[in-house]
């Protein structure tokens, strides 16, 4: 693939009902989200107006006796997923899915930060394919990453060794302390990492854009889901909310005008 080292480069939905979940995101976010494939896994595209958006993954018997439970998770692009495993584990990380050959998808690895935080690293099969889930001002797509973490410094230093993220800046949060813009080797941000409030659960967790968060609160909470925080007014002149989709997975959504870097 085309996508630099430590990019994101695909988002994922685990859910326990993917027809459910399918429902409640057409209705919030304005996904279409396609037919399962025969045979298995239940892997169904989610596909916004301009194109792909992410994947959903219906979790089986033997995935949740395992662990699994319904969630958002992100893919990291890099460039070689075992050398990039091998260095999470040697970082304090661990592997949660051992590096897998998906045909004609790519080679995946499921891992953890050094905070037990889970996500993928993966390597792309199609030479000069661009990824463009991840889009800041993109309707439809996630316009936001936000890491709650236990501790915020060493995930800064952790992500931005392995996967290129920087601090571009950040805002005082109280005793809290600061909420720290990331940057992909010096882009505009896109998105944060702040040491988990109390109460929160900590993880990655992720904004979709759509045309007016008051309006879609609506919309969440008539197909199911709970609204948990907001709507409110971020600095920039975007406004949020946090919400818990039916099958208990964190989302956010965003709308307003992203401000420039």
């Amino acid at each position: 693939m085309t996508n630099r080292q430590g990019e994101i480069i695909w988002y994922e939905l685990m859910t326990r009902d993917a027809n459910k979940a399918a429902a409640f995101y057409g209705a919030v976010v304005g996904w279409q989200v396609g037919a399962p494939p025969p045979g298995g896994p239940d892997y169904r595209m989610i596909v916004a107006p301009d194109g792909n958006a992410g994947g959903m993954l219906q979790l089986d018997a033997a995935m949740l006796a395992a662990g699994a439970s319904p969630t958002w998770l992100a893919y990291f692009g890099v460039d070689d997923v075992d050398a990039s495993v091998a260095e999470i584990v040697a970082a304090g990380g661990k592997v949660l899915v051992p590096a897998w050959d998906a045909a004609g998808v790519g080679r995946i690895a499921m891992v953890t930060d050094p905070q037990g935080i889970p996500f993928y690293v993966m390597r792309g099969a199609t030479e000069g394919a661009t990824s463009t889930v991840y889009q800041r001002r993109g309707m439809s797509h996630v316009g936001w990453n936000e890491l709650l973490t236990p501790n915020a410094e060493a995930a800064l230093g952790f992500y931005h060794r392995h996967f290129g993220l920087t601090r571009t800046g950040g805002m005082s949060m109280g005793d809290m302390g600061e909420y720290s813009f990331i940057a992909h080797d010096g882009s505009e941000p896109i998105g944060a990492i702040m040491r988990t409030p109390p109460g929160a659960k900590p993880g990655w967790s992720f904004y979709f854009r759509v045309d007016d968060v008051d309006a879609a609160m609506g919309r969440v909470e008539a197909a199911g889901g709970t609204v948990v925080k907001g709507p409110m007014d971020v600095p920039g002149g975007e406004r949020v909310l946090q919400a818990i989709d039916p099958d208990g997975a964190m989302f956010g959504l965003v709308s307003g005008k992203a401000a420039d870097a």
